[in-house]
């Protein structure tokens, strides 16, 4: 502040002396320098060290109104030299320029009031001080006790994804800000929440294969991609009953529940404690954030029975439809299992590595069970990225005209009235490649079927 005071103070006495002297050799046309001289100090209503005020007001140039700190550079040439000459000889294209200039400023100025009108009509419907548009038919607003799925993309790129449970005085924490969980309750599930860092974040509720992958679990899951494919090899149906042995986490044991409905059962058998009681957390809270969603009950048709199915007390007086398998040692339990299942119905065996599948066929060959190995698979997904192409500044690249064109040929009227955002269909090449994060191995499902010999 001192700094700046004396600057101030410098520039002033340095403005009188270059006017006294002027005036001594009777200069004329002072006036464009004496304003000059005087834009450089920090306060432009004072009229120390001037003794012009009797004269007219002079015509100030359009390229000479700017402060000495935060000026910026001159791009155009046409500019820099009007700089330097007097404003009595410059042009009239000059004083037109300016003028456009002008008249430009004023349009990107009420174009930025538009905008930020806009803005603040979105943050009235955000805080739910405007009406908001109605929700989907059958979706309930987000309340206390939901899961919910967090996510931030930058560039089309996901930079951050989180499943939490809404709770009440609790906080989302991330290199991107904090959130609030009460600033999320009451609203549409898909709606942005903007954190303490003004990073918008997308709130919505995880679908069935988003829940299995981000729950807590114990053991592997049993991916989307293969629980998805066993249901396709066991041609599982509302109505039916399956057994599946091994709950692991509980994966596969929602996507049993979900496609045999209300009217089919599904019992899980785990011979872990630890297993067997994540297995039971996992559906129960799917089934909580399910109700509070839609209204409605989950079906509660599945059955987690902790033992050694090896043994076949848990399944005296039961018939299945299909049989699911997520074992180290699955040819152990094919005395009690076998006999229960319906003929011509399928087994999928769910198995981590291909030594174990040699040795399930090896067991098949000198057993004497009732079972024809149909399919060994391994399940592969390859995503994509497709993007349209970009140049460095972020705007769109466009296609090469045709080399029949004439290049001498007249933009279209339409063409012409194209803003430069708004890029006409089909003119921007995209850029198609493999994602560089690709899902590796899982698991190889083994596909038996039960027939009469």
């Amino acid at each position: 502040m001192t700094f700046g005071l004396g600057f101030s103070l410098m520039t002033h006495k340095f403005a009188q002396v270059c006017v006294t002297c002027l005036k001594r050799h009777s200069v004329d046309q002072i006036k464009p320098f004496l304003y000059k001289l005087r834009s450089f100090g920090t306060d432009h209503n004072d009229s120390r060290g001037d003794n012009s005020g009797s004269d007219a007001p002079v015509r100030v140039s359009p390229f000479s109104q700017r402060t000495l700190f935060g000026r910026r550079r001159l791009l155009c040439p046409l500019e820099r030299v009007s700089e330097l000459l007097p404003e009595h000889i410059l042009s009239q294209e000059v004083w037109d320029l300016q003028d456009t200039k002008n008249t430009l400023m004023k349009h990107i100025k009420s174009d930025t009031r538009i905008n930020v009108e806009q803005d603040c009509h979105n943050e009235e419907i955000r805080k739910g001080e405007a009406p908001a548009p109605a929700g989907v038919s059958g979706e309930r607003p987000i309340c206390f006790g939901e899961t919910l799925l967090a996510e931030y993309r930058q560039k089309g790129r996901l930079e951050f994804r989180k499943m939490f449970q809404l709770k009440e005085g609790l906080k989302i924490q991330s290199n991107w800000g904090i959130l609030a969980h009460k600033d999320i309750e009451g609203r549409n599930a898909g709606s942005i929440s903007r954190t303490s860092m003004g990073i918008p974040i997308l709130i919505r509720r995880p679908t069935l294969e988003e829940f299995t992958l981000f729950m807590k679990r114990g053991p592997a899951i049993a991916y989307p991609k293969d629980a998805s494919a066993m249901l396709t090899m066991m041609d599982v149906t509302e109505g039916d009953c399956v057994l599946e042995a091994g709950s692991g986490s509980g994966a596969l044991s929602l996507f049993l529940s979900r496609a045999v409905g209300c009217k089919g059962s599904v019992l899980s058998v785990e011979i872990r404690e630890d297993h067997h009681r994540r297995a039971v957390l996992n559906y129960q809270r799917w089934r909580t954030a399910w109700s509070l969603r839609r209204g409605e009950e989950w079906p509660d048709n599945v059955h987690f029975h902790r033992g050694d199915l090896s043994t076949g007390c848990l399944l005296s007086g039961r018939g299945f439809h299909s049989v699911a398998l997520d074992m180290i040692n699955p040819h152990l339990a094919f005395p009690a299992v076998v006999p229960l299942l319906h003929s011509g119905s399928v087994c999928a065996i769910y198995q981590a590595n291909i030594t174990q599948v040699v040795d399930l066929m090896e067991s098949l060959r000198y057993s004497a069970f009732p079972l024809v190995c149909e399919r060994i698979v391994e399940v592969q997904y390859r995503d994509w990225l497709v993007a349209p192409s970009l140049k460095k500044d972020g705007t769109f690249n466009r296609r090469k005209a045709s080399c029949e064109a004439n290049d001498n040929s007249e933009p279209s009227k339409d063409t012409e009235d194209l803003t430069p955002d708004l890029v006409p269909f089909g003119d921007v090449p995209y850029i198609a490649r493999p994602h560089p994060e690709q899902t590796g191995h899982t698991a190889f499902l083994v596909k038996l079927r039960k027939v009469l010999k």
